[in-house]
């Protein structure tokens, strides 16, 4: 009160600190999610299908033997059994040394891609065709006013002309 100068207040509230009650149910109600601490799913670890042309390779895509030639059956066996672990172990091995650091690369990739994307490509954009709008103006009002006059006096130079096509035989 024996202030000189008070904060305005808003009639709902600061976002922060709502003064009214329906904005703090509002908020309250509001479940926040935040993208990076959404759960993955440790089933379905590629629910848009990017891999599927890789990942699918088995056995039989890689390694197959036609009919009249076929080792022993033991031998096609402990073959299958090889590849199938060794793609499976080597895979993990090479996703636990190398995974974190090319997620860290990739991250770090991604971020300048959508940086330089956000705060140089579209501006630069957005400016080209703001600038190209006006001389776009500037080039029709030329073309309307010197061309089309010319084509319409040229036009009619040649529409008295007639062309008849006759077959003789």
């Amino acid at each position: 009160q024996g202030f000189l100068y008070t904060a305005p207040v808003r009639e709902q509230g600061n976002i922060y600190k709502p003064n009214n009650k329906m904005m703090a149910d509002e908020l309250s109600e509001k479940a926040v999610h935040d993208v990076h601490t959404k759960e993955i799913d440790l089933v379905n670890r590629d629910p848009k299908h990017l891999n599927d042309d890789v990942v699918k390779i088995d056995f039989e895509d890689v390694i197959a033997e036609p009919e009249g030639t076929h080792s022993f059956d033991g031998i096609w066996k402990a073959s299958f059994t090889t590849f199938t672990v060794t793609k499976y172990w080597f895979y993990r091995l090479l996703s636990a040394i190398f995974g974190i650091p090319m997620a860290l690369i990739w991250g770090i990739y991604f971020a300048i891609l959508s940086f330089l994307h956000i705060w140089a490509v579209v501006p630069c954009i957005r400016s080209y065709l703001i600038e190209i709008q006006c001389i776009s103006r500037v080039y029709s009002i030329c073309i309307h006013t010197f061309c089309d006059p010319l084509f319409e006096a040229i036009g009619k130079v040649f529409s008295s002309i007639r062309a008849t096509v006759r077959k003789e035989i």
